[in-house]
């Protein structure tokens, strides 16, 4: 999986050359030092087993899609799981195929959270990724412990709202009396 993520890397970085001209005149513009690296990359790439090529493919092709500043946020996010450490790299690679193993509406419906963690103020989102960092560290009991205070506080909050609705709904019947004479 590793070696995969990273021929998609290489991929991508030659990707932009894409623009220039013909595939073997970008290979030659290259320094040697590049040429020999892209060369290792498709050995690598073609001792992979077909499928998993084929997934290479088609992430590369996804990229060629992208916006530059989609491509940069891509690139960056490279970088950044560079920088982990093997054991943080190895965290990440699990969770992405506990991920690609979710039902294809369950994984929407992460990625619509995700975006609109994202979309939050940079304080607020620390906060959130701070929680979600503290959750991932408690016991199976901690936890269990935490889901059934957010079901009081849920079914403490609701039994506000509908104490509110009730009393707005009697006030609403006293001035509908008062105002016919009753």
């Amino acid at each position: 999986m590793r070696r995969a993520f990273l021929l998609a890397a290489a991929l991508l970085l030659a990707a932009p050359l894409r623009a220039q001209s013909s595939d073997e005149e970008r290979f030659r513009s290259l320094p040697p030092q590049k040429q020999e690296e892209l060369r290792q990359r498709f050995r690598e790439l073609q001792s992979l087993p077909p499928e998993q090529r084929a997934e290479i493919q088609q992430n590369l092709r996804r990229l060629e899609t992208m916006t530059p500043a989609e491509r940069e946020a891509v690139m960056e996010s490279y970088r950044r799981f560079q920088q982990m450490s093997p054991a943080e790299r190895q965290q990440i690679l699990e969770r992405w195929q506990e991920f690609r193993r979710l039902p294809p509406e369950r994984r929407e419906a992460l990625r619509k959270e995700l975006r609109r963690v994202m979309e939050r103020d940079p304080a607020e989102r620390k906060q959130l990724l701070e929680n979600m960092q503290r959750w991932e560290q408690m016991s199976p009991e901690q936890r269990e412990e935490m889901r059934q205070r957010f079901r009081e506080r849920r079914e403490d909050r609701k039994e506000q709202r509908e104490q509110r609705r009730q009393e707005e709904k009697e006030r609403r019947q006293e001035r509908r009396l008062e105002r016919h004479g009753g």
